[in-house]
């Protein structure tokens, strides 16, 4: 590994050694505006670490899912099971998640993805459709509730301006995949419209994991009168998708394409379709006061067969989310101060079938009798207030807080005497304070500071206890997160970087004990810490009339630990924290030329990761080499073509896409730690796209 990582810098040195005296000047890079926080600011001057991916990043991938684009984020780590099998975490927080995504919020055009207990889904999300992402990492926004490691913001394609077009898209792969997509948009001076339909198919690498999944996309902003603008969005997506499950070490080793036996047995998978529907309303009232509004509503309707039981689930959420803006001078200094609130109703019902797959070999899942029903309602409320101010000319303070409520209500419909008949749960009001500083020590160079409390409430699943009772002990997670950085243009904004140390100490750490195949209980076990430094270099070293050429590089190393952790009498403490890399890097090469073709090339590392609390099981380290390759060309100036091709995991490297922490081995069964990551594939497509 140390010799890859010695060749890279290497390369990367020669390159830009070489180019660097071939060209200096290059056009200015603009200023990026960040768009998620209620407050608008400069990338530069904001107080936190917050990545931005943009569109043209997007179109690096294969455009299937965005595990890819993710992993190039410093802190920022994807695992990926399976298309419907992943698991994001942000500086370590959310590792020890079995099965999703929690303790990292997600939101699209500003609307909610994550559940009311914090679980975050955004795998179905068609990457055709979405423009930007802006990720904020760690509690370094108060605005935003429960999400400790962090905010992920999906921002919707836009129609250019003044433009009408329609585009069909066709990408085709190893493993049977096969995704079309069309989409079309109209563009005047008062609306913005762009719709999409997308169908993705494959058979998988591995046995039971065919997955389909239909969407369908819906943005729209219209002007209304002068000060007024109103938008809309709508996603439905269907989706059935089969799970493999995880591996023991054995099978990992000699039989990685195989599914786990009971899964493949059970023939299981899950299916669901999803509305998401936003309706916002923004208005300037004047140059002081503005306003920002919008209603939303989830719906999903789903259906898992599991070798254990067979889920039959229903949720559905209403909510709404505004912030007013002031905006004017106080003792000369210029200041904007934002105050509103996010909150939202949920009832979540699910139903537990027995699954008879046992008595009928090779036919797959049988539903069988009833043996539960639960409805659960979830509320939560978050008020926030952050201002911010020039307080000198080079020097930029960030401060807020927001308070929180959650809570959780069941009722067992199957059994209505029992003991979790209308039970209640709430965690209080949670204060989540917040400051930063940024001085500008150059132009184009800040250093930065910031203090913030986050927090993570525990799903509802973790507050049962065995016998179905709520663990009224059970307390969120809180963690106290400490930042200073430095974010750098030079050379005429030819070259940026990024450097970044923080520490986050984390209270009341949740921990999922396994009692039985599909059940888990949450206890507090104790408290970790996460320091760590992240680092991102970007050089556009060589810009001609013909051909640009941008190399970069970017990383974060750790020791997350476990500080006083006590879990089933065993004290872990001092332990490597469970789920987490020691080390991301990432190196990429992109060559654009004028006439149309382009090419990108991505390499990343992955260190070893613990799988379990003890610290005796470790998945090896592993690097992954992506290419793709663009040439877009324009036929009778009004169709503009592109053709693509690809290739993922170039060298085939052997490696665990994705660990379940903490995994346990029911009789005589070994614990299943690992999903294979895939070997070497190939993929390659078309668009055409008409501009009216």
């Amino acid at each position: 590994m140390s010799k890859n990582i010695l060749f890279f810098f290497l390369f990367f040195y020669g390159i830009v050694s070489v180019f660097s005296q071939v060209k200096k000047d290059t056009i200015a890079i603009p200023e990026i505006i960040l768009d998620a926080a209620p407050i608008k600011n400069s990338l530069q001057n904001v107080a936190s670490s917050v990545s931005v991916i943009s569109s043209a990043d997007i179109n690096k991938t294969d455009g299937i899912i965005l595990t890819p684009i993710l992993n190039t984020i410093p802190g920022v780590y994807m695992q990926q099971g399976n298309l419907n099998t992943n698991r994001i975490t942000i500086r370590g927080i959310g590792a020890r998640s079995q099965f999703g995504t929690n303790r990292v919020k997600a939101y699209f055009d500003g609307i909610p993805l994550s559940s009311g207990e914090g679980e975050t889904v955004i795998e179905d999300i068609d990457v055709g459709s979405i423009e930007k992402i802006e990720i904020i990492k760690g509690p370094n926004s108060s605005s935003f509730g429960s999400g400790l490691g962090g905010v992920i913001h999906l921002f919707s394609r836009e129609t250019p301006l003044l433009q009408s077009f329609g585009k069909a898209t066709t990408t085709f792969g190893s493993y049977g995949l096969l995704q079309q997509r069309l989409s079309g948009g109209y563009s005047d001076a008062n609306s913005n419209v762009y719709s999409s339909f997308s169908d993705l198919q494959s058979d998988g690498y591995r046995a039971n994991s065919s997955y389909k999944r239909k969407s369908l996309n819906l943005h729209g902003k219209q002007k209304i009168a002068e000060k007024g603008n109103l938008s809309f969005i709508g996603i439905f997506t269907r989706l059935k998708a089969y799970i493999p499950s995880s591996l023991n070490e054995k099978d990992f080793v000699n039989n990685p394409e195989k599914a786990a036996p009971t899964w493949a047995a059970a023939q299981g998978y899950e299916s669901y379709d999803k509305f998401l529907i936003g309706l916002g309303y923004d208005h300037q009232f004047s140059d002081k006061w503005s306003l920002k509004s919008s209603v939303f509503s989830n719906f999903k309707e789903g259906y898992e067969t599991r070798p254990f039981d067979i889920l039959a689930d229903k949720i559905y959420s209403v909510g709404l989310r505004l912030n007013v803006n002031y905006k004017d001078r106080f003792f000369s200094l210029p200041f904007e101060i934002s105050f509103g609130t996010e909150m939202a109703a949920e009832k979540y019902n699910y139903t537990l079938y027995r699954n008879l797959y046992l008595s009928q070999p090779g036919q797959g899942s049988l539903e069988g009798d009833r043996f539960s029903t639960i409805e659960q309602n979830r509320n939560y409320g978050n008020y926030f207030l952050q201002m911010e101010v020039w307080l000198l000319k080079n020097l930029h303070l960030e401060t807020g807080i927001a308070l929180n409520t959650t809570n959780y209500s069941l009722e067992d419909v199957f059994k209505p005497n029992s003991t979790t008949q209308n039970k209640t749960f709430t965690f209080g009001g949670i204060w989540s304070p917040r400051i930063g500083l940024s001085y500008k020590v150059g132009k184009g160079k800040n250093i930065y500071t910031s203090i913030s409390k986050g927090f993570s409430v525990p799903s509802v699943a973790e507050t049962l206890t065995p016998e179905g009772q709520i663990n009224t002990d059970l307390k969120p997670e809180i963690g106290w997160n400490y930042e200073l950085g430095f974010k750098g243009n030079w050379f005429g904004n030819q070259l940026y970087t990024e450097l970044t140390f923080f520490s986050t100490q984390i209270e009341n750490v949740l921990v999922a004990q396994r009692i039985s195949d599909d059940q888990f209980v949450g206890i507090n076990a104790g408290s970790s810490s996460h320091p760590g430094v992240e680092f991102l270099v970007n050089y556009k070293f060589f810009q001609s009339s013909k051909f640009q050429i941008t190399p970069y590089f970017s990383g974060a190393i750790n020791n997350f630990k476990f500080k006083d952790f006590v879990d089933r009498g065993n004290d872990y403490s001092g332990n490597q924290l469970t789920g987490v890399p020691d080390k991301q890097l990432n190196f990429g090469l992109d060559v654009n030329t004028k006439k149309g073709v382009s090419v990108s090339m991505s390499y990343r590392i992955i260190g070893k990761i613990p799988m379990n609390d003890s610290n005796t099981k470790y998945s090896a380290a592993y690097s992954l080499l992506d290419v793709k390759a663009n040439y877009i060309f324009t036929i009778l100036k009004v169709l503009r073509t592109e053709l693509n091709a690809g290739v993922n995991n170039a060298l085939d490297e052997k490696y665990a896409a994705s660990v379940l922490p903490n995994a346990v081995g029911f009789g005589a069964a070994q614990p299943r730690y690992f999903y294979p990551g895939n070997p070497i594939n190939y993929y390659g497509g078309f668009s055409i796209t008409y501009i009216f």
